[in-house]
């Protein structure tokens, strides 16, 4: 029997629009490594797949649910002997022809749905994010990321928002990038937003906040000189907790967000090994930036 078109495709229109909703309103970890044209480009595939499938399909048959033909020999169900006159009707049809079924409407419909999907993307995250700010406020904020990594740096170094998402993402598998030893930055709109979020408004979302510290932090000593990885991140984490205060955090939570970061640093994938501290990142060990100091980081 052929399946309709429409049916399977239900599920998926289903599966579609709460991926769409997850990845809006979700954590941005997910908008960062999933891009949402990706979906809506395999949605789209899905929707010209059953297209073409239910236009080589032909018309629907539907079982036949009426009774069988011994079961009225033997019960008769009370049906009366065809008047000689009248045209001769089976009352028990062996099966029902279904019109065809129209995938173009279907398709039209299917590709609607992924319209207004696209269309509420672009709308909401217009209004949410780094996107949302102002010039100003953009200015105003890449000004001062810009000043804090120029402290870690030792020089004047410069911070920028990779907007276009050309050099840092899900693509690039990266929070930020910077020329080791020189002079620019660039983070993604996420991290940026964070910062902007803690600096300006006071607003701690958790592990996301100091990640996003820790990535500032991080690439600034790319930019004072610092090749390693991993030893770039043992840095950071350790004057990300200074950091973290002049953007506003509390020395308790700003020392509680990078020791997060640090437990989180040894859970992440064969994707980050580069990044993961090694044994010497600890209190009195070698990339201990402030023997001195008994709390680390």
């Amino acid at each position: 029997m052929d399946r309709p078109y429409g049916s399977p495709w239900l599920w998926v229109r289903i599966a579609l629009v709460g991926f769409v909703v997850a990845w809006i309103l979700g954590p941005a970890a997910l908008r960062d490594a999933v891009p949402i044209v990706i979906v809506f480009l395999v949605a789209l595939g899905l929707e010209v797949q059953f297209l073409v499938s239910a236009l080589r399909g032909g018309t629907v048959r539907t079982p036949d649910r009426t009774p069988q033909q011994i079961d009225r020999d033997r019960y008769g169900f009370g049906i009366d002997e065809p008047d000689e006159d009248a045209d001769e009707v089976d009352p028990w049809p062996e099966h029902v022809e279904q019109e065809p079924a129209r995938p173009l409407r279907n398709f039209t419909v299917g590709a609607g749905i992924i319209a207004v999907l696209v269309l509420l993307v672009v709308a909401l995250d217009g209004r949410s994010g780094w996107s949302s700010l102002s010039g100003e406020r953009k200015t105003e904020a890449v000004a001062r990321f810009s000043r804090e990594a120029s402290r870690i740096a030792e020089k004047r170094v410069d911070i920028r928002c990779d907007e276009s998402r050309d050099y840092v993402g899900a693509v690039q598998h990266a929070d930020g990038v910077a020329t080791v030893g020189g002079e620019l930055a660039i983070l993604t709109p996420e991290v940026c937003f964070r910062l902007y979020r803690l600096a300006f408004a006071g607003e701690v979302a958790g592990s996301q906040t100091g990640r996003a510290v820790a990535v500032l932090a991080h690439e600034a000593w790319h930019l004072h000189g610092e090749a390693d990885e991993s030893v770039a991140e043992c840095y950071a984490l350790q004057t990300g907790v200074d950091l973290g205060r002049r953007l506003g955090l509390g020395d308790g939570r700003a020392r509680q967000l990078m020791r997060q970061q640090l437990v989180e640093n040894e859970l992440r994938g064969v994707d980050t090994l580069a990044y993961r501290v090694g044994p010497e990142c600890h209190d009195g060990g070698a990339l201990d930036l402030d023997p001195g100091r008994t709390t680390f980081p």
